[in-house]
């Protein structure tokens, strides 16, 4: 299971530490791709796999299955780790997600997001000054 936000900095050739905790998770292989609000999605090979065939059986008559299947699946790239725990970000997903030097790595249970630190600071900040507002419709959702 992937929790907690760590701050690592991203190298002058795109390449970005993993926390040592989560490689052994990661160890089968590992997918990134393009996130929502903004940030790059890391997922297991495992947890990936299963995404991506339900993704696939979408129906392709919808314009936003379609517009969801090709942001997720047209933007991934299977990474591995360097002998330092590093993965290297393709360029087009560092541009898509804003990262510059100072990234947030967050756990969210079965995947790692992968943030620019100064739009995770803003997104979490608007996230905690609404968590009343967003605590209630979770509740709503059986959370």
């Amino acid at each position: 299971m992937f929790i907690g936000e760590y701050s690592h900095n991203l190298d002058t050739k795109g390449r970005l530490a993993v926390p040592a905790k989560f490689r052994q998770l990661l160890k089968q292989g590992a997918v990134v791709t393009r996130g929502l609000d903004n940030c790059l999605f890391l997922y297991p090979k495992k947890q990936w796999q299963t995404l991506a065939e339900k993704l696939a059986s979408l129906p392709i008559s919808q314009a936003k299955a379609r517009a969801f299947s090709r942001l997720m699946l047209a933007g991934a790239m299977d990474v591995d780790f360097d002998n330092q725990g590093r993965i290297t970000l393709p360029e087009y997903l560092r541009k898509f997600s804003s990262l510059k030097k100072k990234v947030v790595i967050a756990g969210l249970y079965n995947r790692l997001e992968i943030w620019d630190e100064a739009v995770w600071n803003k997104y979490r900040t608007g996230a905690e000054k609404q968590s009343n507002d967003i605590a209630e419709t979770m509740g709503e959702l059986g959370v």
